[in-house]
């Protein structure tokens, strides 16, 4: 029997069956976990899974088939090991908040390095806009341009106002989407205002540290009205790649590998080398510092992994 994963719990699956729309508890035959694997868990959300049941609702999970990509982030205390957040995407929604909470551009850059890495599209929301003073929403413009000019994709939304909600159906109907952000960025706030009737839990922004608090416990995959569905992600505060090599890093940064074409040496890093065309553009502000600090950043991680 084949299936899909919509829920996963850790020790626990939901698995839709594909032919008979009926859904089954699961869990892992024990050879999955005998599979040499930096990942602490080996099925995520989104997974196309081989089951057989064993009771009249429970199944188990026998195989799982190839992934087309997969959204992945470095483990909390475990920096050896990796967290897929989902898996077979079409299109990758990063929850952007200029305030509760604030959304670092290191954060946003390195989800986009990911996307880059994984070969998904990524989609740029600017949320909250409601929120926004005038100086606020000048920034927020700024930002925005600063990104669709490197080639991204951007909407701002308000699930209060309404604003570019139903451009933001058209975006993602029929196709397999993720919601990805910090804890009371808006994700399950989000969906609810995209369909009504899921009522997803949602909680308000922490006021002594204007950090959210997490509402979302698991990832799930719920199914639009309007085609297509939606992985709803528990919020992340830390996010980083793995198993990256550093020579490869630059490539998940268009603006950054496109101008290293023109670079005095075919092989340069973009760190202190003469004549590197990517140095002169971030001195010119052409590429942005905060991009161009997170490139270094990523280059250091990886060449830490490589020693550990």
């Amino acid at each position: 029997m084949k299936g899909l994963i919509t829920k996963s719990t850790g020790s626990w699956y939901q698995v839709l069956d594909l032919e008979q729309n009926k859904t089954f508890e699961a869990r892992i035959r024990g050879k999955f976990k005998l599979i040499k694997t930096r990942l602490t868990n080996p099925l995520s959300v989104g997974d196309f899974v081989e089951f057989q049941l064993e009771q009249e609702d429970i199944a188990w999970i026998t195989k799982i088939e190839n992934r087309k990509n997969y959204l992945i982030r470095k483990s909390v205390n475990l920096s050896k090991e990796a967290h897929i957040i989902a898996s077979n995407l079409d299109i990758a929604c990063f929850i952007f908040t200029l305030k509760h909470p604030e959304t670092s551009l290191g954060f946003l850059d390195r989800f986009l390095a990911c996307c880059e890495a994984y070969g998904i599209e990524p989609l740029l929301l600017f949320n909250k806009t409601d929120l926004l003073e005038e100086a606020e929403e000048e920034l927020v413009n700024e930002i925005i341009a600063d990104y669709q000019k490197i080639g991204y994709n951007t909407l701002k939304t308000s699930s209060v106002s309404g604003e570019n909600l139903e451009i933001l159906k058209d975006k993602i109907a029929h196709k397999v989407s993720v919601f990805f952000g910090h804890s009371g960025c808006g994700k399950s706030t989000l969906v609810n205002a995209l369909q009504p009737g899921l009522n997803l839990k949602t909680s308000a922004i922490s006021d002594v540290h204007l950090k959210g608090k997490h509402t979302t416990t698991f990832a799930q995959m719920f199914f639009w009205d309007f085609g297509g569905s939606v992985i709803d992600t528990p919020g992340v505060r830390e996010f980083a790649m793995i198993d990256v090599d550093k020579y490869e890093i630059q490539h998940y940064f268009p603006e950054i590998f496109e101008t290293g074409r023109s670079c005095k040496f075919h092989n340069c890093m973009h760190q202190n080398e003469p004549k590197c065309a990517v140095l002169q553009q971030v001195e010119m502000g052409t590429i942005l510092e905060s991009r161009y600090n997170t490139y270094i950043k990523l280059m250091e991680e990886a060449e830490e992994m490589e020693i550990n």
